[in-house]
């Protein structure tokens, strides 16, 4: 009879024996390549293959709440994780699965858990790490819903976050102590249109034993690859360029698979007995996938933010045009930022795509396809005249969301980042003046229109 641990591993490899399958398969009789696929071809094809049932193209979406077991020892196995597969879609869905498999390719990691939306995804992934009375170190440019839940929401689990000096790479491993469990990042930190510089905070997360959380949510894995700059975990707010259209919410965390948890005594919930399975040992018996499957065994299954699988099956197709949708939104948003720049009534642009950026040259280091569509401006008269600006848009619309095909536009100061100090706005770069806007994919000159007839309404 196998042991649990080499029933998992015997497991794990007749997984990998079928993705490979898939791999191989995805184009028939189509002559096999020799070197690994592209972008968009993983884009396209990762994850998915023709339904064996059916002969369906694209991946079927399992309205499903639960599945049929085998006998009794089959669900049984299911159930003590000796055995992959599906059991309740809390913790695994097959349309989901295809889903991160998708996007565990295209960061090129070893696996990835799905979530109902980007906060998900980050509760998903400390909640492995953390335990009451720790804390971790973070880039103060965020995200200001992530500011909100890291400074309030996650006090209400006993967890501290730092917030370390954007301008002192040190102050981030002078707020480190024996109770912290990561550092994390927005490489390219929304609204500021900030890059982060990756490399020197993973080398000081290294120096710790800690691990380096890299939000890729405005970048995306077509211009931005975390992985290979030394993060170890990465998210995303699938509902923004992932998906691309405004129509789906979801969340992933990405794992590298190249963290050692058991360096130190940091990780518990990863290195030590877990009760709840029979005193299994995470990273021991599941090794580069071990975060993951902790957060699928555990995170999902206790705390219950599942993505359904309609919206994994929109996100899914989304993805299959990220790169060609990536490649439109930088080409009009360098229009757009220099039309912008050269405007009497703008003040400032906060474009890594301008030249005269102080991001510029961490821009071509991080982004090299271009510094994404995401960026501030600040305009002549303050609070008012960026309120009067978004409120005068017509073909750029109004709302708090980024990454959509449509141009979108809002007044932080007012919307996203309200609940914030006025220390903690300017921090984030979301000053009274700052307006933020989400270059889409419509004709630039229809975009330049409006924000001409907006900019006119602004100063009047």
């Amino acid at each position: 009879m196998l042991t649990q641990k080499s029933s998992l591993l015997e497991g794990q490899k007749r997984l990998d024996e079928i993705k490979s399958y898939m791999s191989n398969n995805t184009m028939k009789n189509k002559p096999k390549q020799s070197k690994p696929p592209g972008f968009e071809t993983l884009a396209i094809h990762a994850g998915a293959s023709p339904d064996p049932t059916t002969g369906a193209r694209n991946v079927p979406i399992y309205n499903s709440t639960a599945y049929v077991f085998d006998d009794v020892d089959h669900a049984a196995s299911l159930f003590n994780l000796q055995t992959f597969g599906y059991l309740y879609s809390r913790i695994g869905n097959p349309t989901v699965s295809a889903l991160e498999e998708k996007v565990a390719a295209l960061e090129n990691g070893r696996a990835a858990v799905a979530t109902a939306s980007g906060h998900a995804a980050q509760l998903l992934a400390m909640y492995i790490l953390m335990e009451p009375g720790a804390n971790f170190v973070s880039s103060p440019n965020l995200y200001g819903g992530s500011i909100t839940q890291f400074t309030h929401t996650f006090k209400k689990f006993g967890w501290e976050c730092r917030f370390a000096d954007a301008k002192n790479l040190n102050s981030y491993k002078d707020l480190i102590d024996k109770n912290t469990k990561a550092i994390f990042i927005e490489v390219l930190a929304n609204p500021g249109g900030i890059v982060v510089d990756i490399e020197p905070i993973s080398e000081i997360a290294k120096s710790e034993g800690i691990p380096l959380i890299v939000d890729n949510t405005t970048a995306s894995p077509y211009l931005c690859q975390p992985f290979d700059w030394g993060a170890d975990i990465i998210i995303h707010s699938m509902t923004k360029f992932l998906g691309g259209h405004g129509n789906a919410m979801g969340g992933i965390v990405v794992e590298s698979g190249k963290f050692d948890w058991a360096q130190n005594n940091k990780f518990p919930a990863l290195t030590q007995p877990d009760p709840a399975y029979h005193n299994l040992t995470f990273y021991e018996t599941f090794g580069d996938f071990g975060f993951s499957t902790k957060g699928r065994a555990v995170a999902l299954r206790d705390l219950g933010p599942t993505l359904s699988p309609t919206n994994a099956s929109l996100i899914s197709t989304g993805i299959e045009t990220l790169p060609l949708r990536m490649e439109r939104h930088v080409e009009n948003a360098l229009i757009v930022a220099n039309y912008l720049n050269n405007h009497e009534r703008v003040e400032w642009v906060s474009y890594a795509g301008l030249k005269n950026s102080p991001y510029y040259e961490l821009a071509k280091k991080y982004l090299p396809k271009g510094p994404g569509s995401l960026f501030t401006f600040g305009l002549v008269g303050g609070y008012e005249s960026g309120i009067k600006l978004v409120e005068s848009a017509e073909l750029i619309s109004h709302l708090a969301n980024l990454g959509d095909t449509r141009s979108l536009i809002i007044h932080p100061a007012s919307t996203t980042h309200r609940q914030l100090t006025d220390e903690q706005r300017l921090e984030a770069g979301a000053g009274p003046e700052v307006v933020r806007i989400s270059v889409g994919l419509e004709s630039a000159d229809d975009i330049i229109a409006d924000l001409e007839q907006s900019l006119e309404s602004a100063g009047a």
